[in-house]
This record gives structure tokens, C-alpha cells and sequence, in this order.
């Protein structure tokens, strides 16, 4: 079987001769009259490929007497040899169209001989081969949220779930009942039970993973709390998290309508789940597993803390706005995400640990921990309102336009970008900013980046003249305040891609670098505030060019306010706090995903914001 070749069947081209080779399997016409394009003949069928790589085929499977068609054409019509009955094969692999980027489609290569123990013999040689790709899953937890972006979560997995069934990946299946469900049911595994799975799958959205996340991270990583300026107090950083991992939130510590709209639902009806500490019992019957699927031997079970290099999370699309599969994928697609898991494709990303010392300036302090995987900043309080929240909140807040005094301090890294900001008054009360910003081309997260593998040389660096430095952080970094009125404090992980920003907030922010984008929005003319929210909407923009804005890349942050009502959005959940602190770390957590594929920029870049906005603006205003 391996080197020369067989000949067998294929549906829709006719005899071909089939090879094995070390990565895959590749086959051609025996006939040179079948044209190339009967490789593309089958009806509602992706164009076949002349080769199949064993990394990208999922599954294959004997099947029943039945007919093979032989290649469309006027002769076979006339002479009636268009099917033929014969013993037949299917291998499962996905294809894309050369357009990139696109979402994976699954496609079937149906083979046929006559002999039936030739097809045996073939499907028990490639299944060997694609079992020898150690990444894929074997067993998986499955979370659904039922009710999350307007009730696709289950028929999602309804979608998906054959896909895993027909690749033989065990799934055991919890569909969410109540806010906390899948956090409390993580929190509560025991390491022993936990690791009789290859990863945690959500199908959902952000809300959702970040749930898993919290879950996962409460109990099993134990670090530093982030480092704190001189003089900030509370803790220093030798000590640890650990001992404070059980000050989770209560219904008691959301203030009024938060508390009382979550408190008066089983589920709440986006995706975005609350994390709350319950007592009610998890449901999860894992003791009545397989202990044949345990991946470790002995009777004492190792520890599981992250990172780790066999655990891996994953999304299945299905929420509201499914920021991190489009930043990770690239794709808002369940099919695509699904095969995704089942080829055990994997990235590091990087994660947010968040502390928030005070939840407000009369409070006690109570140092509590949360993670986020994407976002991480002082926002709006309407979570509770399901996906119309989205429209009405920017809405609300942008017509408030309410600012705040606020403190933040920063550990400024040498080798990267940032802006310098002062925060003097001028004559009309608003704050005007001297900056200046080293002026750099983009380097964009993509698949097999660089930057994130942390290999990245002048040499190989071919977008930028300038290579990015920034895997190597600043010998000794020194903390930078920025003092002021603030509309808006905030971090991004990653670059935050969803529909509504094609290029997310931060642009070339990478998964998995270590760093965040800290951004910082001064309170500024109103104008001038809808003229950067609108930026964000347009591909190729650049909405951090104003004079208000702040970006700086760091590794770690402290943010304090005297504001009674701030709230902090993490991913989607809420956290009362007025002092935090957050740090970043570097590929905390593992993902089923390939990162965002290179795309065409065919949109036009925006030009002169200031001139726009002074436009419509006062004379005597219009030169800020």
C-alpha cells in the first residue's frame, strides 16, 4: 500500500491510482481523457483536491454496497456507466476555497473496489495514520448556553455534534440551568475528574468562556497578585493569590438592578453568564466515566494548574458578538470552530489576571480575583438586558457622556510603543494632550505568528522595517501615572475583532505576546467622542490617532477612583470595583485554534478625523 499505489474508485472522477505517503494520501486519473474538472463534479460537494493531508482528515468509515459514480460526460450518458455498485469507503477531511480568509468545509472523498476486504484493509491504514496525530482530542466537556445569542446555542450543537461523533471524540454534554452553572460545576471538579478530558468546549459566547475560564483558574493557578506602584499598598507581589481564591461574589455584592435581575432568572437570556458562587449541586455525574480514559497512571493523581501543555479550551460560536473566535480564528462559524477542536489545532493565549482590592472607596478591602480573555475595563452597568443591551448601553453612554477622576499607573516597557500624555487644562476646561507616538507599521496577529512564538528577528520581520520588540520586556520597568477625567479605562488582550469592529479595538494586538493595550479615553468635546466610536466601525481606521486617546502596551496596570458606581466589564461579566489591578500572562491558557489567517485590505484608510469633527464644531472650539 505504501509508495506506487492502488487503483480504486473515486466517486465522481473515475479509477484513479491512490499513494500513501508519509503525511497524507495523494491519487490521479488512470485515464487521461477525465478532464480537471470532474474534480469538482459532484453535486453540492467542495472541489475535490488531488491530495488529502492526514492532519486535516477527521474520520473514516467503511460503508455499504452502493453505486460510485463514474465522471459526467455525454458518452457514459448514452451508454449507461454512470454508477457502478461496488464495496465503498468514505474519508471525511475539510477543504477551503482559495480565498482566504473563509470557514472549513467538511468534504467527503467516497472510494470504491470490488473487493470488500480491500476497503477494509485501506480504512484501517489510514485510521492508523490519523490516529498518529497526537493533538486531537479523545474525550471533551461540553458547556451549552441554551438561551445565548437569541437561542443558537443548542441548535448549534445540534449542528456540530455529528461532526464529533463521526470523529470519536467522547463529549459529555451540560446544557447551562442557572447563572454560574459551568463555573460552580469547574470550581468544584477535582483534578482527578477533570483530567479524564482533553479540554472544556463552550458553546456560547464570550460570557460564556469566560465562566469556564474563571472556573478553571480559581483553584488551580496560583500566583503573585499583579505588581502595585510604590505606595499603592494593601500587598506586595510575593504575595499570593491563593489565599484569597475563595472571596468569590455574591448576589449580596451586585447593586441594585444587577442583583435583582439576575437573582430573578435560572438563565439569563444572552451569552453572557454572571459568575456567582452557589450551593446548589453541579449535576455532573463524572465518576461513572471510563477510568480507562484517565491520562494519568498510579493512584495519586498530579496536581492540574495552568499552564499546561495537554489542556486545551475551545468555542463553538453562538453568542452575541463572539469577540474571541473571531480574534482566534478569524471565522464566525460553529463548523468551522468544531473542526477546528476535532483536528486538535492549537494556540497559547495569552490571559488578564484582574484583582479588584475595593468594590468602592468606603469598602473594606477584600482582594478578589477574576480572568478575562479578551477585555478588561470600567464600563457600562446594562449587562443584565440581554443582546438589545448592546445598541441601548453605547447609546446611553455615549449621550450621558459622563466622565470621572480617575488614577492609573502603568509599568512602562522601554521597547514599546506609547503615548505621553500631560493633563493640563486649557481654556475651554478640556484637557489637551502633548504626545508623541513612534510612528510604526502594524504587525498583525496571524496564523503561525512570529511574534507570539517568540522568533521573531529584523530578518524575518517582513512588515515592518522596525522589528517589534516587545517579547523582550524592559530590564526595569517604572511605573507611569496618568492622571485625570476619563470617558472610558479599559485593556485589551487581544485584538477584540467582532462584527461591528472588523479590526477589533487594538488592531495589532497580539494572543499571545504578554502584553495588554491599555487605553485610556479623556473626556473630550462630544464630537470628538463619536468621531473615535465610529472609527471603530471601519475597517483600516485608526481610532487611536486622537489627541484624548492613551494606548500603551504594558504588562501590568493599577486603576483608582473615587467613583462610587464603577463597574468593571470583564469579558462581558460585571465587577464592582473602584481599585484594581490587573496583569497580564503570557499563553496562560491553550485553545483549539489557528489564529486569524492574513486577509485583503481592500477597504479605504480614514483620513483627517480632526478636520472633520472641526467642522461641526464652534470656531472658537474647533482648534483643540
Amino acid at each position: 500500500m505504501e509508495g506506487g499505489g492502488e487503483a480504486l474508485f473515486l466517486d465522481g472522477v473515475g479509477e484513479v491510482t491512490v499513494a500513501v505517503g508519509d503525511d497524507g494520501l495523494s491519487f490521479q486519473p488512470l485515464h487521461q481523457e477525465v478532464s480537471s474538472s470532474c474534480w469538482s463534479s459532484i453535486i453540492m460537494q467542495p472541489k475535490l483536491e488531488s491530495k488529502l493531508k492526514f492532519s486535516d482528515v477527521y474520520a473514516v468509515e467503511l460503508l455499504e454496497v452502493g453505486p460510485v459514480c463514474e465522471p459526467w460526460n455525454a458518452r457514459a450518458t448514452v451508454q449507461g456507466k454512470i454508477n457502478t455498485e461496488m464495496n465503498r469507503f468514505v474519508i471525511h477531511t475539510v477543504t477551503r476555497p482559495r480565498k482566504r480568509p473563509s470557514p472549513w468545509v467538511p468534504c467527503e472523498y467516497i472510494f470504491g473496489h470490488k473487493d470488500q476486504q480491500t476497503c477494509k484493509t485501506w480504512v484501517e491504514h489510514i485510521k492508523t495514520c490519523i490516529n498518529k496525530e497526537q493533538d486531537r482530542p479523545k474525550s471533551l466537556m461540553v458547556f451549552v448556553h441554551p438561551l445565548c445569542g437569541k437561542g443558537r446555542g443548542c441548535k448549534n450543537w445540534e449542528t456540530v455534534a455529528p461532526l464529533f461523533e463521526r470523529a470519536k471524540v467522547k463529549t459529555k454534554v451540560i446544557v447551562t440551568q442557572r447563572a454560574g452553572h459551568a463555573y460552580d460545576t469547574l470550581a468544584s471538579l477535582s483534578d482527578k475528574d477533570l483530567k479524564k478530558f482533553d479540554g472544556v468546549i463552550a458553546v456560547g459566547g464570550d460570557g460564556l468562556f469566560n465562566e469556564i475560564l474563571n472556573g478553571l483558574l480559581s483553584t488551580r493557578h496560583t500566583n503573585s497578585y499583579p505588581p502595585t506602584p510604590e505606595g499603592f499598598g494593601y500587598f506586595r507581589n510575593n504575595m499570593k493569590c491563593q489565599e484569597h481564591r475563595n472571596n468569590d461574589l455574591s448576589n449580596s455584592e451586585l447593586t441594585g438592578d444587577d442583583a435583582n435581575a439576575i437573582s430573578g432568572s435560572s438563565n439569563t437570556p444572552d451569552d453572557h453568564e454572571p459568575l456567582l458562587s452557589t450551593t446548589r449541586s453541579t449535576g455532573l455525574d463524572i465518576s461513572s466515566s471510563d477510568s480507562s480514559d484517565e491520562p494519568c497512571n498510579g493512584d495519586q493523581v498530579p496536581l492540574v494548574s495552568f499552564p499546561n501543555n495537554w489542556f486545551r479550551l475551545g468555542i463553538i460560536p453562538s453568542g452575541s458578538t463572539d469577540a474571541i473566535v473571531l480574534s482566534t480564528t478569524g471565522e464566525r462559524d460553529p463548523v468551522t470552530s468544531a473542526l477546528l477542536i476535532i483536528l486538535g489545532r492549537r494556540i497559547s493565549l495569552d490571559i488578564a489576571q484582574v484583582v479588584r482590592w475595593k468594590s468602592s472607596p468606603s469598602a473594606e478591602v477584600s482582594p478578589t480575583v477574576r480572568y478575562a480573555a479578551s477585555f478588561a475595563g470600567e464600563s457600562e452597568k446594562y449587562r443584565w438586558m440581554g443582546p438589545a443591551r448592546y445598541d441601548f448601553s453605547g447609546t446611553m453612554v455615549f449621550l450621558k457622556h459622563r466622565s470621572y477622576e480617575a488614577k492609573v499607573a502603568f509599568l512602562e516597557n522601554g521597547n514599546t510603543h506609547s503615548l505621553t500624555a500631560s493633563a493640563e487644562n486649557n481654556a475651554n476646561g478640556v484637557q489637551t494632550l502633548q504626545y508623541h507616538q513612534n510612528r510604526h507599521r502594524k504587525t498583525i496577529c496571524r496564523t503561525n505568528c512570529l511574534i507570539c512564538k517568540g522568533t521573531l528577528t529584523s530578518e524575518q520581520n517582513s512588515e515592518d522595517e522596525n522589528p517589534d520588540s516587545s517579547r523582550t520586556a524592559c530590564e526595569t520597568p517604572k511605573w507611569v501615572w496618568s492622571k485625570g477625567r476619563f470617558l472610558s479605562v479599559g485593556a485589551a488582550v487581544i485584538s477584540c475583532r467582532n462584527e461591528r469592529a472588523p479590526d477589533g479595538l487594538v488592531a495589532d494586538a497580539h494572543l499571545s505576546d504578554g502584553f495588554l493595550h491599555l487605553l485610556l479615553i479623556r473626556d473630550c468635546p462630544l464630537p470628538f467622542y463619536l468621531w473615535h466610536l465610529t472609527q471603530f466601525t471601519k475597517k483600516g481606521s485608526d481610532p487611536l490617532s486622537f489627541k484624548f486617546v492613551e494606548h500603551h502596551k504594558t504588562q501590568a496596570f493599577t486603576f483608582i477612583s473615587s467613583h462610587d458606581e464603577s463597574v468593571w466589564n470583564l469579558d462581558g461579566e460585571l465587577l464592582q470595583a473602584c481599585e484594581v489591578s490587573v496583569q497580564a500572562f503570557r499563553g496562560l491558557v491553550n485553545l483549539f485554534a489557528s489564529g486569524p489567517e492574513k486577509m485583503e485590505n481592500t477597504a479605504p484608510r480614514l483620513r483627517n478625523a480632526e478636520a472633520w469633527v472641526a467642522s461641526i464644531l464652534p470656531p472658537e472650539r474647533a482648534g483643540m
